[in-house]
């Protein structure tokens, strides 16, 4: 297998929270803690999870655009470092991202062929009207957007229009990885389906790497190679889909996916949905497993020692002390 594009090695990202008195010691949120993948050319990774995981600060650091306490990533073996600016204009290049708001993602005082533009200007240098028209026509097209939409500003385009817009923009340079940040939750369920095609087959044709953050399962299933699922910052499992769809190891993924609608109810496994551990406390604890508090199956090796992630499968991971004993997933499920 080839070196990877993307790897993070234990990485930690905390944001300072405002002092309640004068003089009082700071206090940090962690956001991330410990967090390892890696993503090698072509594939794909599914990131899950409850809003509030990480998910999206996970996305922002790998872009520099917070910065990391602890851990270290690495693009094509180079460090990235937000004092190294040559660096991260060398990986801007070739790492791409397309945000959740196809609307505030657009400058609204440019039309969409400028917008495009404007990419083929700050990362290739490439000016030269003929050939930027050229290459903007070309993206638009493959995106499923007429080229005399270039002209159109955001507001005259529907959410659909506007996310493929974003997704040209994108992907004008050919990035050889492109994370979307629910790039697909502010849109009706038939336009979704569109862009997850999309997506796909601009991933095929180019052989591009996603890493794809959501809340819909189901999508991330249809889309991804491997299923990453973070818990309040932390891996709490890894693996490739299908093992992790069909054989969850942790009682968050099985939760998550007992939560999913299900159009036939009797083939919906007998696991506490997530709606029903809402109600629990969702905070880190101070020690033990960090969901304890909402794990049916906690006991007191949970509340005294945080498990590590153990191998459960091949290439598949987790942080559970009692995976395995949990009951084997129904056959068909989800």
């Amino acid at each position: 297998m080839s070196d990877p594009l993307l790897q993070v090695s234990g990485l930690g990202v905390r944001f300072p929270v405002r002092r309640r008195r004068l003089g009082a010691p700071p206090r940090w949120l962690t956001a991330l803690d410990d967090v390892h993948l890696e993503i090698a050319a072509g594939r794909s990774l599914g990131v899950v999870g409850e809003s509030g995981c990480g998910k999206s600060t996970l996305a922002r650091a790998i872009l520099a655009l917070v910065e990391p306490h602890a851990g270290e990533i690495r693009w094509r073996g180079a460090a990235v470092r937000r004092s190294d600016p040559a660096g991260l204009r060398r990986m801007r290049r070739e790492l791409q991202v397309v945000f959740q708001d196809p609307f505030g993602s657009l400058d609204p005082r440019m039309s969409i062929g400028e917008s495009v533009a404007e990419a083929l200007d700050a990362l290739e240098g490439l000016t030269e009207s003929a050939a930027v028209r050229s290459r903007v026509t070309a993206v638009l097209e493959e995106v499923g957007l007429d080229p005399s939409l270039a002209r159109r500003y955001p507001h005259e385009l529907s959410g659909g229009q506007c996310q493929r817009a974003a997704i040209a923009r994108a992907t004008v340079v050919r990035p050889r990885l492109l994370i979307c940040d629910e790039a697909v939750s502010a849109l009706d369920v038939s336009v979704q389906a569109q862009i997850v095609n999309l997506l796909s087959a601009l991933s095929a044709r180019h052989g591009m790497a996603l890493m794809f953050i959501s809340h819909n399962l189901a999508v991330v299933r249809h889309l991804c190679d491997e299923v990453l699922v973070l818990y309040l910052g932390h891996v709490i499992e890894r693996g490739p889909r299908e093992s992790v769809f069909s054989a969850p190891r942790h009682p968050y993924t099985r939760a998550l996916l007992a939560a999913v609608p299900e159009p036939d109810p009797a083939s919906v496994p007998a696991e506490e949905p997530i709606d029903a551990l809402a109600g629990r406390s969702g905070a880190a604890p101070a020690r033990g497993c960090i969901f304890q508090a909402r794990c049916p199956r906690a006991d007191a090796l949970c509340a005294s020692q945080s498990p590590s992630l153990v191998e459960a499968g091949p290439a598949h991971v987790t942080a559970c002390h009692h995976w395995p004993t949990l009951e084997a997933w129904p056959a068909g499920s989800r």
